[in-house]
């Protein structure tokens, strides 16, 4: 089978199955990566440990702090105390906790992410209804935040750029004469 189609039935069965854990299988959370395919993870509750990333999911599908995943115990790991089995997205979530199969928990995280969120969503309608007819808002762009942002401001560019203008007119008026 070649790479792309491997990639493509683990995208799909990644996003398409809503499975639910077996009796020995657990859901965590995703609290960083540790190279290797390796990661941090904290149970409901709050058991951490390292995870496991297995090989059909490597280069294939990617994981960040804060995602859930559904995750098989080693019983022979000492550090790496199990493996991602499954990978859990919104939707997913959404459905367990439809089945009330979500622990309890990351009940309270999920929802006070779900009221930050909305306040934000407030604020940003309070923001759009004030006057924004305009259509260089850059507001709803991704915003990497692994750089510095720098404000840069045209008037004082332009304003020593003429500076440095007439200081050399008036070195070359006063090399010329």
């Amino acid at each position: 089978m070649s790479q792309a189609t491997k990639r493509k039935h683990v995208v799909k069965e990644v996003l398409g199955d809503f499975i639910t854990p077996t009796e020995n299988q657990q859901i965590v959370k995703v609290t960083g990566s540790r190279g290797n395919n390796l990661h941090e993870a904290v149970t409901a509750k709050g058991e951490t440990f390292l995870v496991s990333m297995p090989t059909k999911f490597r280069k294939n599908i990617w994981i960040k702090r804060g995602d859930y995943v559904i995750v098989d115990p080693i019983e022979e790991g000492e550090k790496v105390k199990a493996e991602i089995s499954f990978i859990l997205y919104k939707d997913h979530i959404q459905y367990l906790q439809k089945q009330q199969i979500w622990p309890e928990g990351f009940m309270e995280e999920q929802s006070s992410q779900d009221k930050t969120s909305s306040k934000e969503e407030e604020a940003e309608g309070r923001d759009e209804e004030e006057g924004s007819d305009s259509e260089d808002d850059d507001s709803d762009l991704f915003v990497n935040t692994n750089r510095c942002n720098y404000q840069y401001s045209e008037s004082e560019d332009e304003d020593n750029t003429e500076e440095e203008e007439e200081d050399e007119e008036e070195k070359r008026t006063e090399n010329g004469s």
